[in-house]
């Protein structure tokens, strides 16, 4: 039994997600030219890898806390249609089929939050997806607070962990664990499974895949 493992942005998706929706919500006049140079700083510090990451949270979750989700869920179908599909490619597509053909268990794995990836997952039939985890109100409306421990660095491994002990599993209990990513945030998670895959890897990403004889996939 394996397990296949993905990151999406730049990865399984040509883009950043999160990027893409703040262009979304600029093209919808809800982000004006000083938040989209906020949030090009965020996406700046994680390339960088010194990403604040609540700071970040703060400034993203406040567009979902303002809307119900109702029309949170109408926006993001216009949305994937115009930022999301164009960026997948067929590469990426058959990744994904291949290792559902051969029977291997899928989990997409982001630190973007699950509103903005659940969907994105789905299209490429991906069932469990683990994201930034969001705090609902009664009526099922975001509150712009997130649970738990973000998907984020390390915190990928913890909440992969949670996954699996949820399921009554371990890692032993997979043959081989594939990991997919393009980012050097990932990489406490990459050095945890036993069959690492760079793609579309950043500098930092490659040389580590390098030093360490990982194979690389270039999607673009």
């Amino acid at each position: 039994m394996n397990l296949a493992i993905f990151d999406l942005d730049h990865t399984l998706i040509n883009c950043d997600s999160g990027t893409e929706w703040s262009n979304f919500l600029q093209e919808e006049g809800i982000y004006d030219e000083a938040d989209m140079q906020r949030h090009r700083q965020f996406d700046q510090d994680y390339r960088d890898g010194c990403l604040d990451l609540d700071a970040y949270l703060a400034f993203i979750l406040r567009a979902l806390a303002e809307r119900s989700r109702a029309e949170l869920d109408a926006m993001h179908r216009v949305f994937m249609q115009r930022h999301i599909l164009p960026h997948i490619s067929p590469m990426a597509r058959q990744l994904v089929a291949g290792h559902r053909d051969a029977g291997d268990s899928l989990l997409l794995i982001s630190a973007t939050n699950e509103f903005i990836i659940t969907p994105i997952a789905r299209e490429f039939g991906i069932g469990e997806v683990i994201g930034i985890r969001l705090e609902t109100d009664a009526k099922g409306n975001y509150t712009g607070h997130y649970l738990g421990t973000p998907s984020f660095q390390a915190g990928k491994v913890t909440r992969l962990q949670q996954w699996l002990a949820e399921r009554g599993q371990t890692q032993a209990d997979y043959e081989k664990i594939y990991f997919y990513s393009d980012s050097r945030n990932d990489l406490p998670l990459l050095e945890q499974v036993n069959q690492p895959v760079a793609v579309n890897p950043d500098p930092v990403l490659l040389a580590a895949a390098q030093q360490h004889g990982w194979p690389v996939l270039n999607f673009f």
